[in-house]
This record gives structure tokens, sequence and C-alpha cells, in this order.
């Protein structure tokens, strides 16, 4: 029988605030998102996998779990039932002999195309690139990335990788990655879209083992600023019809510097994507959404979820035992306006269950500053803000401490585009771009804005005219953000206004 003393009980408590320090979120220290998705230490970079399988989402990604800088490359493994409060599971999948575990998706191969499922199990299988780092190294080829598969028959816990990888060998090209998988259901197969340095190439397969090219799509069009990554192929309904949306990742290229996402609307017949325009249009305008790939299996929804960092900083930002999050969850949709289709983004009707206290405002005349923590009771850090106004002026929504730094993001009437500048947002020596003003434009015709604003200790995700513009911004507070601000010096009249203090969803790090 132990004798327990004071010195024991001590020792006990001692190591149980240790471990919540190293991997609670909420006892990691400064910057630590509420309630977004980041693992409870090491290194992280693309969501991977993702599908949906008997009331379950799976969200797999990029880390390295024994640093927080980009190391060797696993498939780390969350999963929810809501997108919203994530559980980390143990690693899906680890490096081998064929090399690192890139990118990639994973699908519900509900008709056991494979022949992996077995009394009656259905398989789930991931599609992912394996990458030779030796080979790579060597330099004596630069076939040193290819894809690979492995399956799962007990709905996601635990993987087996194929016998007879790679199922698609490298045809002589240096960046041959990313893997994302759907079934097309009008032809019986299944269509791979790959990126391919500076395209995109398209394969079909019977089964997901033995894979034909079908066509290449984007040499010549869209932005080449960098190399092309992370793509994703969905319909999407639109005025009646279904439409195709093709995404595809950039690093470097984006519209405020570093990575970021482009995409085309056109038709794909299961063999080749046509674009309806050959027009540049961004996903995202903000630097920290990036290599954003769609959940498979959820019917009629797309579901996306995004990297919240951008490659131009993410090795160097000032976190210490973790690094990196994922955006919210958003549902996409498509919109016309002036006979060009758009694709839009909004926050998952899950998110509505952390609203804790809600304050709704109407008639707002804001001219100079606007306390809305004065008029709500609420916080700074983590809150969703709703609002709705005459497009006529300008004005700002301005997050500050009381150490001065102040995060803004905006509508400037002159250029007729929204902005988040994080020049005085906190730290920003870290890398000589971070602290810059980012700006995207009004797409929409209508003459009311519509924003909704999610906050999240240092992060802001803009969604404005429905889901038209977007903008993701990370920002590094000295101390968490106190006050909250609406501010105009011309005058504007806000219709209506939200505001919503957010819960935390404490699994995501506990």
């Amino acid at each position: 029988m132990y004798k327990v003393t004071i010195l024991s009980v001590l020792i006990v408590v001692t190591l149980l605030f240790i471990g919540q320090t190293a991997h609670g979120q909420k006892a990691s220290g400064p910057h630590r998102p509420q309630y977004h998705f980041s693992p409870k230490a090491h290194w992280m970079n693309d969501p991977n996998g993702m599908v949906y399988y008997k009331g379950m989402y799976h969200l797999f990604f990029q880390h390295y779990p024994e640093g927080t800088t980009w190391g060797p490359m696993h498939w780390g493994h969350a999963t929810s039932k809501d997108m919203v409060h994530w559980e980390e599971q143990p690693i899906a999948l680890y490096p081998d002999s064929l090399g690192l575990i890139f990118s990639g998706s994973a699908v519900v191969d509900v008709n056991n195309t494979s022949g992996f499922g077995k009394n009656g199990q259905v398989p789930l299988v991931a599609i992912f690139t394996h990458h030779n780092m030796k080979l790579e190294k060597s330099k004596q080829s630069n076939q040193f990335q290819y894809q690979s598969i492995a399956y799962s028959l007990d709905e996601g816990k635990t993987w087996t990788k194929y016998a007879d990888n790679p199922v698609l060998p490298n045809p002589g090209i240096t960046d041959f990655r990313d893997p994302k998988v759907r079934w097309y259901a009008p032809q019986k197969k299944w269509i791979m879209t790959l990126a391919t340095k500076d395209r995109v190439t398209f394969y079909s397969s019977p089964n997901l083992k033995n894979w034909t090219k079908e066509s290449e799509f984007g040499q010549e069009i869209g932005a080449h600023g960098g190399v092309w990554e992370c793509p994703d192929l969905f319909p999407l309904d639109v005025n009646g019809k279904k439409a195709w949306v093709l995404l595809v990742s950039i690093n470097p290229g984006g519209p405020n510097g570093g990575s970021a996402t482009q995409y085309f609307v056109g038709d794909f017949d299961g063999k080749s994507f046509k674009p309806y325009s050959t027009k540049t249009k961004w996903m995202d305008y903000g630097t920290d959404n990036y290599a954003g790939v769609t959940f498979s299996n959820t019917g009629d929804r797309v579901i996306l979820m995004g990297w919240m960092s951008n490659w131009q900083y993410a090795n160097v930002v000032p976190t210490t035992s973790w690094r990196s999050a994922n955006t919210v969850p958003r549902e996409l949709g498509l919109k016309e306006v002036n006979k060009e289709l758009y694709l839009t983004s909004n926050p998952v009707k899950e998110l509505d269950v952390l609203n804790e206290k809600i304050t709704s405002l109407n008639n707002i005349a804001v001219k100079g500053d606007y306390d809305l923590i004065a008029k709500t009771g609420g916080k700074a850090d983590r809150f969703r803000l709703a609002l709705s106004a005459p497009a006529t002026n300008d004005f700002s929504i301005v997050l500050a401490n009381e150490q001065g730094n102040e995060l803004v993001i905006g509508y400037d009437k002159a250029a007729n585009a929204y902005y988040i500048d994080r020049t005085k947002a906190g730290k920003t020596d870290f890398e000589k771009g971070f602290g810059k003003r980012h700006t995207a434009p009004r797409l929409s015709a209508d003459g009311t804005i519509s924003l909704t604003l999610l906050a999240d200790v240092a992060s802001v995700e803009l969604f404005a005219d429905n889901g038209l513009t977007v903008m993701t911004d990370i920002f590094f507070p000295e101390k968490d953000m106190t006050k909250l601000f609406i501010k105009s010096a011309t005058g504007i009249s806000i219709t209506n206004l939200k505001y919503a203090r957010l819960a935390p969803s404490v699994e995501a790090g506990l």
C-alpha cells in the first residue's frame, strides 16, 4: 500500500499541468486558436484525406511529429462528429521505404472496386504522394514523387498500405503530387486530379489501382507565379444547372504575396475540363488559406478546409510547441455576377453551436469610434460579428489591446475593395513581408455590404457579400485583443449588427 504524501500530490499536479501546457489547446501559450483545429504539438500543414463516413468527419493532415518546422511528412489524424469539436487521433500513415507521405485524399469505396473490402466491410481508401527524399537528393532522377494507396477496414482507425505501391509511377515530372480522387458516376470510374508542375493532369481508374491518363489543363491559363499544388475538382449547382469547379493552389504567386488558391469554373465530361472563362479568380484574398480541399462523401454539401498559414513565413511564425491551424470548415457555392460565375465560401452552419451570448443591434449611426465591447459586453479575442450597411462610405472594424496593437478590417469605398491591415497588429519582425495591408476586390454589384467576421485569438476570417469575397489572415498580438471598435470618419449607417461570443471547442486540444 502506497503512502500518499503532500509532495507526491504536488508532483502529480505539476505533471498534469505540464502535460496540459504541452498538449492542451487552452494551456499552450499565446496565439493558440480556441475553435480552429490545431495539432496538440509540433508541425502541421496541408489538410489531407478529408472524408465523412458513418457520422464521423476525418481530417488527415501533413504532420511532422518531432519538430515545429517542416520535416519528414506523416499523415496526422483528427476526427469530429460536427466539424467543430475535433479529437486528435494516433498518426495514420508513417514514412516508409518508398518515401515520405505527402498530400492526398481519401474516398469511401462503396462498391468495393478496389477489392480491399472483406466480409461486407466497406473500405476507406487513401490516395497519396510518396516522396522519395533520397532519390531527390541524389539528383540522379526527377522521378522522386509517385502515387500510392492505403486502405482501412475499421472506419479509418488503422491503415494498411497496398503491397504493390506505387499505383501511378512518375512519368518524368519533378512536381507530380497531391492526388484528389472522386467517383465519376456517369462513366463508373474514379477520377484523379493531380498537380503536375505548371498544370493539372486528370487520370481515371476502375479500381483505384490501375490509372490511365485522360487529359491536361492549365499550362497557359490562370496564375503561374509558382508551382501548382493541391488541386480539387467538384460539381456545384448554379441557376438550375451543374458546373464544375477546379481549385489549384499556387506557391508563390498569390494576390497578396506568397501562397494562395485560384479556381476555374467550367465543364467536365469525365475526360477533359473546359473553363467558361480564363479570368484569374481567387478563392481567398487573404494570405492564410492555402492547400484547401473538400471532404469526400458529404452528399450535396461541398465543404472545404484549408491550412491557415503561408509558405512565405509558416516555418518562422512566433508560436512555441505547435505550428499552424486549419480554417473553419466552409460551405461552397456558385453565384453569377455580371455574367461571370464566382465561387462563394461561408462558414458551415455547425459553427452555430459555439454561439454564447448574442447581441443584436439595429440602425446604428457611426461617426468616429463605436465601442462594440461597451455595447455588447463581449470580448475581442473570439467572436462572430455580422453586419450590413450601405456601400456608400469607408468604415473599419478594429481589434486592439492595451499594448497598442491594432488589426484593422475595412471597406475602402474609393477602391471598392475590402482590406485587412496587420502592420500594427503585434509581432511582425520574424519575416519582412508579414506586416502588410492586404486588399480584395468587392465583387458584388449589390448596393448593400454584408460582412461576417470570425476572430479567434490570432486569426480573422472575413466573409463579405455572402461569401463572394473572402479574406483569411493570421496575426500575433503581444497580448490578447481586448478592444473592438467600428470606425468611420465620414459616417455610416449600419442597418443591423449581430455579435456573438464564441465558446472554445475544448476537445480540439485536450
